[in-house]
């Protein structure tokens, strides 16, 4: 599980991708502290799992699944990413439950400023459903949602978030990962759907 905290922006060093999947190469800093071989990381929002390190790349294994329903697939030499490790037990919890099962991939439809924030008007896929004050991970990143009217999500970006993150360089027309609040997708379920370990596992659980 995630936070939605951003760690680091990394830089993609390269993705090579074969008929079985592909690895791709990102350069990091921080996230590299404590990482080893099968541990879990969120890159651009995406759940990778390391399969190398070096002194200042980390390595990722990308299955086929992934590479067609994500932006991951997309990458290449020099792009920025989102980064950040898998919550430990004892860590401190700041944004909200993240998976890294990215719901689908949202257009960028719109951006205007409001005094010191930018707004983001994201065209949700019809797998995301959000709701005003719900949470919806971006690219990774923990965001809230203050609107939501036919299919478009709008989030505000503080300084901070468009300074310490790759959100800041989203222009309309790019395409983001995202994730919808986890527990805000159990309490949409169908009607008379049972909340059981069948649909807590198809959430990501």
């Amino acid at each position: 599980m995630f936070t939605g905290i951003v760690e680091e922006v990394g830089r993609v060093e390269s993705l090579r991708v074969t008929k079985s999947g592909g690895i791709l190469s990102v350069r990091a800093r921080t996230v590299l502290e404590g990482t080893s071989l099968g541990d879990s990381i969120a890159v651009a929002g995406a759940c990778l799992t390391v399969c190398g390190t070096g002194a200042s790349t980390v390595r990722f294994e990308v299955m086929p699944e992934t590479l067609r329903t994500t932006t991951i697939g997309h990458l290449s030499g020099g792009a920025r990413v989102n980064l950040e490790r898998a919550m430990p037990a004892d860590g401190r919890f700041g944004g909200h439950l993240v998976t890294g099962h990215v719901h689908g991939v949202a257009r960028v439809s719109g951006r205007r400023r409001e005094g010191s924030a930018v707004w983001l008007g994201l065209s949700l896929p019809r797998t995301v459903s959000v709701r005003p004050r719900g949470s919806l991970a971006v690219d990774g990143v923990s965001l809230t949602v203050a609107q939501a009217s036919g299919g478009v999500a709008w989030v505000s970006l503080v300084s901070h978030t468009r300074e310490a993150t790759t959100l800041g360089d989203v222009r309309p027309g790019g395409r983001c990962n995202v994730e919808a609040d986890t527990l805000a997708f159990g309490a949409g379920r169908p009607a008379g759907e049972p909340l059981g370990m069948a649909f807590l596992r198809a959430q990501g659980f």
